[in-house]
């Protein structure tokens, strides 16, 4: 875990593509970087998830915090639905991986921040099913949606934007039946579920829309970071006093 007072671990997870640089075009380990400015940002250091190997809680028992990124569909046969043909084609080793890395951050009580496909695993790992196809949440490739969502009084999202906010959405998909202890607190004007929380976590916070995407609003990885410091302020804190008895 970070040590006191210094900046947080907060781990990425990734994708596996192909991809050119330098002289190679080979298989990588990928992902955007506006995810790794907005963690830095808000403070935190960021540590890059391949989706390969076996992530359980001792494997990121190091981290102080989770960020699980956006990209593909989540496969529906992992919340035991047909595949509806709209639906993107599989990315196993993604699903494997991050569905093992939402559990594991779940059993560490470690803050975690599930940004749109994040979202959606967030809801699957616990239970939940998706809508395989919305509209208007995807406006183009590469194209963002401005989307004006409401927010659940009281909820942790609404300590940190308010009771509305306008998000950046590119998503065809969305959550149907919500995954045991997750609540919405945040919906856009056609009712689609744009945020959920778990209740009693620490820190379990999904989001439809791409955060990153805003370099002028790192509110929600600043929140992320801050919950990582205060866990991990509490573990350094915990492990002095026990070496002091």
């Amino acid at each position: 875990m970070a040590s006191n007072g210094s900046r947080p671990l907060i781990g990425i997870s990734t994708y596996l593509e192909r991809t050119r640089f330098g002289v190679w075009d080979v298989e990588a380990a990928v992902l955007h970087r506006d995810y790794l400015d907005s963690v830095v940002r808000a403070g935190g250091n960021p540590v890059l998830l391949p989706p390969v190997g076996a992530w359980d809680a001792d494997a990121i028992g190091f981290l102080d915090g989770l960020v699980l990124a956006g990209g593909a569909d989540v496969d529906p046969a992992r919340y035991g639905r047909e595949r509806d043909p709209r639906t993107g084609p599989p990315r196993p080793d993604r699903d494997t991986a991050e569905l093992d890395l939402a559990r594991a951050a779940f059993a560490l009580d470690l803050p975690v921040l599930g940004v749109c496909r994040g979202m959606q695993v967030l809801n699957v790992a616990l239970g939940g099913t998706l809508h395989q196809h919305v509209e208007g949440h995807n406006p183009a490739p590469a194209v963002f949606e401005h989307t004006g969502i409401a927010v659940a009084p009281g909820s942790r999202l609404a300590r940190v934007v308010g009771p509305a906010t306008t998000v950046h959405c590119h998503h065809h998909q969305a959550v149907d039946v919500v995954g045991d202890g997750l609540v919405v607190v945040a919906r856009a004007p056609d009712g689609t579920a744009e945020a959920v929380e778990l209740a009693g976590a620490r820190f379990v916070l999904g989001v439809q829309s791409h955060p990153e995407a805003d370099s002028e609003d790192d509110r929600l990885f600043a929140a992320l970071v801050d919950a990582a410091r205060t866990r991990a302020g509490t573990a350094w804190a915990d492990t002095t006093g026990r070496n002091a008895r």
